[in-house]
């Protein structure tokens, strides 16, 4: 077995659902790079050594009569991912080249985190004490800027402010949020690739033929494509740079690209339009782009150090395999996001629920994501949180409990899921937004937050009291399993959700109502253990003895401090899952072999010891080295032979950074990390 984590797909640009590229092969150059929905948005990298074209990415899925792509393929000898980085390093005729796709996701800066923009950065090297003459061919696709290749594009070239050369490319239409959904991808605003002025490019506007010719000549053309508009059927059009590296001895050099994407419109919020973050204020998608040029050295460091502590945590808290798994997850835990700012300029950061039906803000996918957010910026929390209180307060929500979601990405106008009592999921939401309200005015320290909400969270709370110890038949996050009455899991966030209005009511200084509702939890949970318990673990649901599931949901009874489940629920329910585990991982429950790999780290992170964390954690980085379903990081996929069930590219991968978070509780470091902003 590999001592290295082969991705099951890499990340290359992680900005938001949209602007979000992958390599799906072990090699940059075995094939095309795609959209995470699986369609080709192509990018192509070529070196010329000494008059020699070689390839260094980009594949042949689909156009097999372009020589470029059979141009030899300079051998891939390594590649880290890193949570904000994938690397990769070849080597051959004498150089050696490093190309680094970095996305500077910091959670600790909105502003930079927000800006739509990933680098490349491309060093070489001699590597055999001669010199050598080299070339960079790099070039992206209109691909990135459609939904569908029937589509007619436009484009242009630009030059910034400070030298920098832009070229972009779009729709001739600009339908700005007119499609709306799931398998789509964005038909609206401008793919750029812009070369700094630092870095000395010759670019052009041209079809994919160019790659050929540049093959030939190792020149690109002296002009711009001018046959615009047209679709991407009729001679692929691209947007190519060639960057001459000169001479290059045994130091090495290094050039970078912005890879950048201007989409105007980012989402619309109950009818208003709302622009990406970094917009807020008014600032323009060309001083945005002169500030991420001119602070690339400052932000490439922070990058750097950030992949570093991080991996570093997470080592210490579960182990290697742990940090691999969370570095692949990292980035796409926040690229399945949009963040923008509401009027107020307070931050609503919005799920899509990719690979599943497209909603927007959905309260049981923000519910398992949270870890990640709660560590480095809690703010993003507030940001989950807030559209759907808005919603939940107006007069389109009829219902007493949570909802849903807010609406199908791009368009937060009401609940897309279903209205039909039967498609709810009352206990789920409620005992979702009432955790989430606890866990982020526990990282702030005070409960203002919560004090704007309060209706609501009371209206929760007795919500669960009156309806959680035993649920109805209903739907819960994990709802591809069906309806379920008596889940036992689903009790207990029941449970830990009224404990969470209590510990929130004393933080308001309401100790009556605060030791009412903590005093009803803990006998429910008293109540509860009767009601679940086998011999050696708990039930899947109350009424159907020889059963089991993952008790996920426990994980916050210690991360709050609630003590209302005996401890030794914990130890039977661990040493049964590692009884029940396969060879990649424990099923989610008797029914069938599938799991979720969310659920998973956070049964896991109930261990008692490291060790028994790593059985049940290990077998889940075994599966993404071996897996032959070569997708984004799936949180939900089969035990038994490692294949994809369904769901890619989720933000959900978020919760697997429920470890780290529960060491940093112990360690009395809720807020080390957090945001400083103020609500």
């Amino acid at each position: 077995m590999s001592t290295n984590l082969r991705p099951p797909a890499v990340p290359l640009v992680t900005v938001d659902p949209y602007f979000n590229i992958w390599s799906k092969s072990d090699h940059l150059y075995d094939s095309e790079t795609t959209h995470w929905t699986g369609h080709t948005h192509g990018m192509v990298g070529l070196v010329v050594i000494d008059g020699t074209v070689w390839r260094f990415m980009g594949g042949k899925d689909r156009r097999s009569d372009y020589k470029s792509l059979d141009a030899p393929a300079l051998e891939q000898t390594n590649l880290v991912v890193k949570p904000l980085s994938s690397i990769y390093t070849f080597e051959g005729a004498g150089i050696t080249l490093t190309v680094n796709f970095t996305t500077p996701l910091l959670l600790d800066d909105l502003d930079v985190m927000s800006r739509p923009v990933t680098y490349v950065t491309i060093n070489v090297v001699s590597n055999d004490g001669k010199l050598h003459n080299v070339q960079i061919y790099y070039d992206i696709t209109g691909e990135l800027a459609v939904d569908v290749p029937i589509q007619e594009v436009v484009a242009s070239r630009k030059k910034l402010n400070d030298g920098s050369e832009m070229l972009q490319i779009g729709t001739e239409k600009q339908d700005v949020l007119k499609r709306r959904g799931d398998n789509i991808r964005i038909d609206w605003g401008y793919a750029c690739l812009v070369t700094p002025v630092s870095t000395a490019a010759n670019t052009v506007i041209g079809s994919d033929k160019i790659r050929d010719q540049f093959l030939e000549s190792k020149k690109l053309p002296k002009k711009d494509d001018s046959k615009f508009p047209r679709s991407l059927e009729d001679e692929l059009p691209v947007l190519a740079s060639v960057i001459d590296y000169g001479s290059v001895n045994g130091e090495e050099k290094s050039h970078h690209l912005v890879l950048a994407y201007d989409d105007k419109i980012s989402v619309e919020y109950f009818r208003k339009q709302l622009p990406g973050y970094w917009a807020r204020e008014g600032k323009t998608f060309e001083e945005m782009l002169l500030t991420s040029i001119s602070e690339y050295s400052q932000i490439m460091e922070k990058c750097n150090q950030y992949n570093e502590q991080l991996v570093n945590d997470a080592k210490k808290s579960g182990g290697d395999k742990y940090a691999d798994i969370l570095a692949l997850a990292y980035r796409q835990a926040i690229a399945a996001h949009k963040l923008v700012a509401d009027e107020n300029g307070d931050a609503l950061f919005f799920s899509k629920e990719n690979f599943s039906n497209g909603c927007m803000a959905t309260v049981d996918v923000s519910y398992p994501s949270i870890p990640l957010f709660l560590m480095e910026n809690h703010e993003l929390v507030k940001g989950m949180l807030r559209p759907v209180f808005h919603y939940a307060a107006s007069d389109d929500w009829p219902y007493d409990f949570a909802p849903h979601d807010v609406g199908r990405y791009p368009k937060a106008n009401g609940q897309a899921y279903g209205m039909a009592m039967e498609r709810q999921m009352p206990i789920e939401e409620c005992g979702n937004m009432l955790i989430m309200t606890a866990a982020v005015c526990i990282v702030d320290g005070k409960a203002n937050f919560a004090k704007e909400h309060l209706d609501l969270l009371a209206q929760w709370a007795d919500y669960l009291i009156q309806n959680g110890m035993d649920p109805g038949n209903q739907l819960c996050t994990d709802d591809f399993g069906g309806h379920l009455a008596h889940n036992a899991n689903l009790s207990i966030k029941a449970i830990i959700g009224i404990a969470s209005y209590g510990k929130l009511s004393l933080m308001l200084g309401n100790e009556e109502a605060g030791k009412k509702y903590l005093e009803t939890a803990k006998q429910m949970a008293s109540r509860w253990e009767e009601m679940a318990r086998e011999e050696d673990h708990y039930r899947l649901a109350f009424d159907s003895p020889d059963t089991w599931s993952l008790k996920y949901n426990l994980v916050w009874d210690e991360l709050f401090d609630l003590h209302l489940f005996d401890p030794q629920i914990k130890k039977k329910e661990v040493a049964y899952y590692i009884q029940k585990s396969n060879q990649y991982g424990t099923p989610l429950d008797n029914r069938k072999t599938y799991t979720k790999a969310d659920w998973l780290v956070w049964a896991a992170t109930l261990a008692g010891t490291k060790a028994d964390f790593e059985k049940l954690v290990n077998p889940l980085w075994d599966f993404l080295n071996e897996t032959s379903s070569r997708v984004p990081f799936t949180d939900w996929y089969y035990t038994i032979d490692g294949k994809l069930s369904g769901f890619v590219n989720r933000s959900v991968v978020g919760g697997l950074f429920i470890k780290l978070l529960a060491e940093r509780v112990k360690s009395d470091k809720w807020e080390s990390n957090s945001s400083s902003v103020e609500v």
